[in-house]
């Protein structure tokens, strides 16, 4: 039988009354930050301590719903870890970075991250119910002067409806869903309005930090804008609790498909074993595990990476051993704005023009025989490949799959192989000299 799942309070919280408990409004007002009110629920590490009375580290606020979930007695309680701070933050380390996936650079306009051909991401706020200390926009989120405000809104808005080859919106921020349901509403409804855009997502982590604010009330608001998707962030077994899974499922029966995004944590959840309960758990509340992220190289993160084998080796203890659905794909955010990397193990071994050989997840090596005549598909006369929408400048390895590119060169690639034109302009810069032949000149 699945272990049944509980419902949990702190003992300070013991006399506070259902209606008060249950309102998000009661739970964002109460936040936890201090030295003093944290120590009321739990006591604190010197580390954590030096860390909450430390100057310029990422914002802490706490949902007394969130900090409930913690035991008290365990200093290295998975949900402890990922809220609380610790004098680990100060230390830094290789490749560390304040804005590691290049966000900023792929901004047109102020909260808008035009990365991918056919879909942005929309940052709608900067704050959060509780903070992550492991956040990927540490460098604004929390910050109360890092706001968007309404002029920022209505560029996103125009940008939009001048670039049809978006299709898909996702909302984040901060998180939207701590936003006042009338402005939440406004901009879903700004969106809708924008013909071709088909799809609107919203990455959330209000559900584990807050359950009690997915109402019946904003369900039914989220529920006019469909196609609308949802996908929250769970990381650890214990952050599924009796309120996330009513949550999960006031969502689902209002017609939004659930998908859940973790990180890879060090001492959270960088277990193969305690990432198969995690992922089953999910499922058992109709959320499907979506992507499981390798720790981003933001400041403060050094304590939480682990090796990228370590996600593999998870991927590899999952597939075959649990249902296909339930397997998320392991991702690195490619440093510098490369954008989502899939990682996986390696089930092609190898491949000839007929045949190919592959393994299964116990190490079942077989062959595949190839067709002998395929007619393959052609490109003029599938009404799909002439109606594609346009991806100026992004069709990548696909470009070159189609036929419509013979290569891709770096940047400055040309100018680098010119070596005429850089004897030209090293001659100008009296730079450069000919060897004379004969000459007695030596390189």
């Amino acid at each position: 039988m699945p272990t049944p799942i509980i419902s949990k309070r702190a003992p300070i919280y013991a006399d506070v009354p259902a209606e008060k408990w249950n309102d998000w409004r009661w739970q964002l007002s109460h936040r936890l930050n201090t030295v003093e009110e944290i120590e009321k629920v739990l006591p604190l590490t010197e580390s954590e301590r030096k860390a909450l009375q430390t100057q310029g580290l990422f914002r802490v606020d706490v949902t007394p719903y969130y900090i409930s979930l913690i035991d008290p007695t365990d200093p290295n309680d998975p949900v402890r870890k990922q809220i609380i701070p610790v004098s680990e933050e100060m230390n830094a380390f290789t490749a560390m970075m304040e804005d590691s996936l290049a966000e900023d650079r792929h901004s047109p306009v102020p909260g808008l991250v035009h990365r991918y051909p056919d879909r942005v991401l929309m940052l709608v706020t900067t704050q959060c119910a509780s903070y992550c200390r492991y956040c990927t926009r540490s460098r604004i989120v929390g910050d109360p002067g890092q706001t968007f405000n309404r002029q920022d809104f209505e560029m996103q808005i125009e940008y939009l409806k001048r670039t049809p080859q978006v299709r898909d919106v996702l909302l984040s921020g901060g998180d939207p869903l701590v936003l006042a349901p009338k402005i939440l509403e406004e901009l879903l409804t700004r969106l809708r309005e924008i013909p071709h855009i088909e799809i609107v997502r919203i990455g959330s982590r209000v559900p584990v930090f807050m359950p009690m604010r997915i109402t019946q009330e904003l369900c039914d608001m989220l529920a006019k804008f469909h196609p609308l998707w949802l996908n929250i962030h769970v990381n650890h077994p214990n952050e599924i609790s009796l309120e996330l899974a009513e949550a999960c499922d006031r969502m689902s029966r209002a017609g939004i498909p659930l998908g859940n995004q973790s990180v890879l944590l060090a001492g959270i959840n960088d277990c193969v074993h305690m990432q198969r309960e995690l992922v089953q758990k999910l499922t058992r509340i109709r959320v499907r595990p979506y992507y499981l992220y390798q720790c981003d190289l933001v400041e403060g993160s050094g304590h939480f990476r682990t090796p990228v084998a370590k996600g593999i080796e998870i991927i590899e203890g999952l597939r075959g051993h649990t249902s296909g659905y339930a397997v998320p794909q392991f991702i690195v955010d490619a440093p510098g704005g490369g954008g989502k990397i899939p990682v996986m193990p390696n089930y092609l071994l190898s491949m000839s023009d007929h045949k190919v050989i592959v393994r299964n997840y116990e190490g079942y090596v077989t062959t595949y025989e190839e067709p002998t005549e395929y007619k393959s598909h052609d490109p003029k006369t599938c009404k799909f490949c002439q109606s594609k929408r346009p991806e100026v400048g992004q069709t990548g390895l696909t470009g070159l799959l189609d036929g419509e590119q013979m290569f891709i060169k770096p940047e400055g690639f040309d100018e680098l192989h010119n070596r005429d034109g850089i004897q030209h302009r090293l001659k100008d810069e009296n730079k450069w000299k000919p060897l004379g032949i004969g000459s007695g000149e030596t390189d």
